[in-house]
């Protein structure tokens, strides 16, 4: 028994000391969770942002609807600006847990209640796509069960730090969460951060891109199949066309899309696309300075 009433000690624990700064989001079926990180400041994953901003329950049952965001969909990570009253803010772990590790899950769904449970690290250092398809590395995924709702809630080491955002349930009952620390939080929050650089261009699966070849009796071709070109982007500029489908960045085949998020983010003023539009094989120059 005494491990069982370790368990409970752990678990009421980290509730006692967490629960104060958890909060709930929205109602019914947009219903979330998110945590108080400093004064005046929520974090939540970036898909809960994705209607707009949610109202938000504090701990104290006090509803705020007047909530302002900002969000990275690149980490899923969103900070909710409005007055969190006198609810704590929480502290960081200064490392992620290990495999194996106990973690602690804690969300208040829709503001339905608090929830806490057990679990353990099942792999550490995984990642996962953001809502952009960009890889998060650092991702924990454990076995603390959750019910609907409780994604953005923090997940927390045994003494109660955080260290990450429940964001996405598995199959078999798992859960990963995204990693969160406080300087993610201030790069978020920083107002003269840069934006990450992106093409404006939305994405097909490469299965999809050779079915849709097929379809119209074209060879079938491994590439990344552009399904939507964003008008005045850059790929717009530079002439790609939605059906594109793209076999070499900067003259190398690209193996998915990390291949065009690693030419983005190497800085480069521009980025050679090999484009096959339908039976044509293109050369086109993508450039990021716009010309006033």
């Amino acid at each position: 028994m005494s491990t069982l009433s370790d368990f409970q000690s752990t678990i009421a624990g980290v509730a006692e000391r967490v629960g104060p700064s958890v909060v709930g989001l929205g109602r019914g079926w947009n219903a979330g969770s998110g945590v108080v990180v400093a004064p005046g400041k929520v974090a939540t994953v970036a898909h809960a942002v994705r209607r707009g901003a949610p109202s938000v329950l504090l701990p104290d049952g006090n509803r705020a609807d007047d909530v302002l965001f900002t969000a990275d969909l690149d980490s899923n990570l969103a900070v909710l600006e409005l007055d969190t009253g006198d609810a704590p803010a929480v502290a960081f772990a200064e490392e992620a847990p290990g495999l194996g590790a106990p973690v602690v899950a804690v969300a208040d769904p829709g503001g339905r209640g608090l929830r806490a449970t057990l679990g353990f690290v099942t792999s550490a250092e995984r990642s996962v796509r953001g809502p952009r398809g960009r890889r998060i590395a650092g991702a924990i995924e454990h076995s603390a069960p959750l019910p609907r709702g409780s994604s953005g809630g923090p997940l927390t080491d045994a003494d109660g730090r955080v260290v990450g955002l429940n964001a996405v349930r598995l199959d078999g009952g798992l859960i990963l969460a995204v990693p969160l620390t406080a300087a993610a939080i201030e790069r978020l929050t920083d107002p003269s951060r840069d934006e990450p650089r992106r093409l404006g261009i939305a994405l097909a699966p490469a299965h999809v891109a050779r079915r849709m070849r097929r379809a119209v009796g074209l060879p079938e071709r491994e590439g990344l199949l552009v399904r939507r070109v964003a008008d005045g982007s850059p790929a717009d500029r530079a002439g790609l066309r939605r059906g594109d489908l793209i076999v070499a960045v900067d003259g190398a085949e690209p193996d998915g899309l990390d291949a065009l998020h690693a030419a983005l983010d190497s800085g480069a003023a521009t980025i050679e696309l090999g484009v096959v539009r339908g039976a044509e094989e293109l050369s086109l120059t993508v450039s990021f300075e716009v010309v006033v």
